[in-house]
């Protein structure tokens, strides 16, 4: 196979290159087939998804591809509030034009969208036939790029997650044991309600749907729900930090920071459908929150650094 993983310097991209040089994520193993697969990874200094020239230039200088999957995106949600075309050429021209290569070479386009595609006014986990209504600018430029490269690309898999963290990269999670550091306490919002995802996890499913050939929409987070509140408990409790929580309400944050870019109240995903095509489950989101703790005093000398 020839693969080509597009924003592989951030937190996503970068588990991606873990998990096949390693042959196994925190999940288990991967398929053998990426053992011997040819793996570009670039980032966007080497390869600007939002300009067509740019990718033009980078497929005629390459050999045709099997795979491309694109982690390329802005993902700072109050950012793309200010900056409406930055994040929409990032988030759904990016995309669109990798569809438009990867058409041409009769390549797999693997897209990374976000549960922020929904308004998160309903009740029970989205399905991936529910109607998207987002209420960000993020979550429209994201929604567009989905439609962009189905439209563009038939061989087009768009995977939807939530709340990713990941070893590389800035995460909530992340945030959280840095900002423990010099704070006693952290103020988070309680009534916004998803599913915290290890990228170990989402690499892995991402890496096995691509070798099939069911192409469609799917939603791929790990198990179980909480608030970001919660979330934020649960990363000090299991690094053993002294910091402590005071939980928010949403209008309460809003108030206090009138910039923010509005969140879904209930984002959770229904993944039942990506395990119909492929066989491996993604983990309780606090067994994954262990496994990272681990990797990630790993790989900072033991530290929470």
């Amino acid at each position: 196979m020839r693969v080509l993983v597009t924003g592989a310097r951030g937190q996503l991209g970068s588990e991606l290159r873990r998990c096949i040089d390693r042959g196994r994520s925190d999940i288990g193993p991967i398929d053998r087939a990426w053992s011997t697969a040819q793996v570009d990874y670039v980032g966007s200094a080497e390869l600007d998804v939002s300009v067509m020239p740019s990718v033009d230039a980078w497929f005629r200088a390459h050999e045709p591809y099997d795979v491309v999957i694109n982690c390329a995106a802005m993902t700072d949600v109050d950012g793309c509030e200010k900056d409406f075309p930055r994040a929409f050429a990032a988030n759904a021209l990016g995309p669109m034009n990798l569809a438009i290569a990867t058409e041409r070479q009769g390549t797999k386009l693997v897209h990374v969208s976000t549960d922020y595609v929904f308004s998160g006014e309903e009740p029970g986990d989205r399905l991936e036939s529910d109607v998207p209504c987002p209420i960000s600018a993020y979550g429209r430029s994201k929604l567009a790029g989905e439609g962009l490269a189905r439209s563009r690309n038939p061989r087009t898999f768009v995977v939807r997650t939530a709340w990713l963290y990941g070893l590389e990269g800035r995460n909530f999670a992340k945030t959280m044991l840095r900002l423990a550091k010099t704070h006693p306490q952290v103020t988070v919002v309680d009534d916004q309600v998803g599913n915290p995802t290890s990228a170990s996890d989402l690499a892995h499913e991402l890496l096995a749907l691509s070798l099939t050939d069911a192409f469609g929409t799917y939603h791929a987070t790990c198990e179980g729900t909480c608030s970001w509140a919660d979330f934020a408990q649960a990363v000090f409790e299991e690094f053993g930090v002294g910091c402590s929580v005071e939980r928010c309400s949403s209008e309460d944050y809003l108030a206090a920071h009138p910039d923010s870019a509005r969140r879904p109240h209930f984002s959770a995903l229904d993944g039942s459908g990506l395990y119909a095509v492929v066989p491996d489950r993604m983990r309780p989101w606090r067994e994954a929150l262990e496994a990272f703790r681990d990797n990630y005093q790993e790989v900072s000398g033991g530290t929470n650094a």
